[in-house]
């Protein structure tokens, strides 16, 4: 199977032939040809084959109504006694919901709300106990506020329950593989669902994670559950995918997959990116605190919003913002 990374650029100043990305103020005149037996080449892009070309180069039209045209903030607000830098933070409904609405005042265009850790080493928690922890949190931050919410779940009741209660989309960091009644149920309540890798489950993920290539694997894995979610009923317009990062992966899996993130532009659906105080910037950026993260977080969306990542899923929104606003400015 031969794949296409674009090599992605902005400014004015575009060459002949040069072609939008994902009907956006990115651009490409060249790919790069990836395959798993054959050396890299760059080829101009006419020469992407058509099917490929179209996804790539397609308008994202709007996501749980939000404009993908610009970045978009998505706030986490974890309601677990357990995550890794914000564990226990918002147990109480009325703090998490003060949370909430604080990260939509400081520019979330989205709230991401967890019941489940999934921390390495992170165990599973009942759906009895998943559900009390989100459905109440959603229930009142959808009484004060139009946010879309997200539900960041893996199993069919806890999302059953909290898209009654008003969340908006599914996001399974499972890929929608640990629960098989997960995606005929966001197919037939018409939500927009997020798609993402991980290697192993949280218990067990971080234990010696290895692939063939890393880039392709993950690739490969979300084509084959874009296609599948798509063909009982969920548009490929209406999933977000997300690499994973940290979730199975080394340091080294991490960098390979942030540097060939333009490639998954081509499964023609927007793309998510949640690095926000992970492990591998508290290594690179010496940082051993994880809630002293941000400035390395920050860096790494930037970068990612450069390939166009449309999503940046964070816990410091009004500092990523910020940072968002200025990028703009000086692009």
């Amino acid at each position: 199977m031969t794949y296409y990374r674009p090599l992605v650029q902005h400014g004015e100043a575009r060459p002949e032939g040069a072609v939008e990305l994902a009907g956006g103020t990115l651009w490409f005149s060249h790919a790069e040809v990836l395959s798993r037996d054959t050396p890299s080449h760059i080829i101009p892009a006419g020469l992407v084959p058509d099917v490929v070309l179209r996804r790539l180069s397609g308008h994202r039209p709007t996501f749980a109504g939000l404009d993908l045209s610009q970045p978009q903030v998505v706030g986490i607000l974890n309601v677990t006694p357990d995550s890794f830098s914000d564990g226990g933070d918002h147990d109480d409904p009325n703090v998490a919901v003060r949370a909430a609405l604080q990260m939509v005042e400081q520019g979330a265009d989205l709230i991401d709300i967890g019941g489940e850790s999934t921390r390495p080493g992170a165990v599973l928690v009942p759906d009895s106990e998943e559900i009390t922890r989100t459905a109440p949190v959603i229930r009142a931050l959808r009484e004060v506020s139009d946010v879309p919410i997200s539900i960041d779940t893996r199993k069919s009741g806890v999302a059953a329950a909290t898209l009654e209660a008003g969340a908006s989309l599914v996001n399974d960091v499972s890929g929608f593989t640990f629960d098989p009644e997960l995606g005929p149920l966001a197919a037939a309540a018409g939500v927009p669902v997020c798609v993402m890798h991980a290697q192993g489950d949280p218990a067990t993920m971080q234990q010696d994670p290895s692939y063939e290539n890393v880039l392709l694997d993950v690739y490969d894995f979300l084509a084959a559950q874009v296609e599948r979610l798509e063909a009982i009923g969920v548009l490929r317009d209406q999933i977000v995918i997300d690499p994973g990062i940290g979730f199975g992966k080394t340091l080294e899996h991490n960098l390979a997959l942030l540097q060939g993130i333009a490639l998954f532009h081509g499964l023609g659906c927007p793309i998510l990116l949640g690095v926000s105080r992970k492990g591998f910037i508290g290594t690179i950026g010496k940082e051993p605190q994880a809630t002293a993260r941000a400035p390395g977080s920050i860096a790494v969306g930037l970068a990612a919003l450069a390939q166009g990542v449309q999503f940046l899923r964070v816990h410091d929104v009004a500092a990523t913002a910020q940072a968002i606003r200025l990028w703009q400015a000086v692009r």
